[in-house]
């Protein structure tokens, strides 16, 4: 089966059932791409340092693309990527069901859930980014949308039966380079704020597994996380998350370095035991440092 987009013909891929671990793009995980709000956001991100810049726009009917609506992609990422390391094909047009996507994601799959997983592909779909991430040259732009576009296919009684999407071409390549993508742990998906969420991401892209750890400047933090509030409220949030420890596999601490505050991150020491068994489980993905 194959679907218009654009001037090409592009092969099917249908989503590959069952247990499989959860990728995400170090891309999408560095850099401010999504609102970290739960409400509507139409307000730009417009970031710049160095070369690199970022333009995030939205539409004042779905607002801005959020960090749990990029769930949807991590779950496109851990689909091309099992696929890739088991020899199969794979391709921007993807086939599944809600109920897949919902339960991988760590979702309810009642009506409710599947009304606000459409809502959030509208918001994917509406999001507009341009930046010269991953451009031979700086004044070079790529703009896309997260979902070029999706539909679903309802039986006789409007009962979902199946949703296809097409993942935009900047994605789909960062994606395919196994340098570019990590395991995540799936505990991520059980985090509720927004900024927690991006902090973990932001800690698994820099942390990695590390026994030294990383560290970052506060006010740095703030400016990478794309957020509307100031730097005062965002510090108090960031003091807040470090003593509830909410993110999997890392210990934060906040620390004063020649006058200005650092957030400090270690991973975990991981259990012998436990380790032992994911290494080689054939489930296991050698994507993490």
């Amino acid at each position: 089966m194959t679907m218009r987009a654009g001037r090409l013909q592009l092969d099917l891929f249908r989503s590959i059932p069952g247990d499989i671990a959860p990728r995400d793009s170090q891309d999408l995980m560095a850099w401010p791409f999504f609102s970290l709000a739960k409400s509507k956001r139409t307000k730009p991100i417009d970031f710049r340092l160095g070369d690199t810049w970022i333009l995030v726009e939205a539409t004042a009917e779905h607002g801005m693309a959020t960090i749990w609506d990029a769930d949807v992609l991590i779950w496109a990422a851990s689909q091309i990527v099992e696929a890739r390391d088991a020899g199969r094909p794979t391709s921007r047009l993807m086939a599944t069901t809600p109920h897949e996507i919902l339960t991988f994601i760590g979702r309810g799959t009642g009506r409710d859930n599947y009304d606000r997983l459409k809502a959030g592909l509208d918001r994917l779909q509406s999001t507009t980014i341009a930046t010269s991430i991953r451009q031979p040259h700086q004044r070079r732009r790529h703009r896309f949308s997260w979902v070029n576009e999706w539909k679903e296919r309802l039986d006789g009684t409007g009962r979902p039966l199946g949703i296809e999407l097409i993942l935009p071409d900047w994605f789909y390549a960062g994606v395919l380079d196994q340098a570019l993508v990590l395991t995540i742990d799936r505990a991520y998906f059980d985090l509720t704020g927004g900024l927690e969420r991006w902090l973990y991401r932001i800690v698994r892209k820099h942390g990695g597994k590390q026994a030294g750890g990383w560290s970052f400047d506060v006010a740095h933090l703030h400016l990478k996380s794309g957020v509307l509030s100031p730097l005062k409220r965002f510090a108090f949030e960031l003091r807040a998350i470090v003593v509830r420890q909410p993110l999997p596999g890392y210990t934060l601490a906040l620390e004063t370095v020649l006058g200005r505050e650092r957030l400090s991150f270690v991973a975990i020491p991981e259990d012998p035991l436990d380790f032992a068994f994911r290494r080689w489980s054939p489930k296991a993905v050698d994507n993490r440092r």
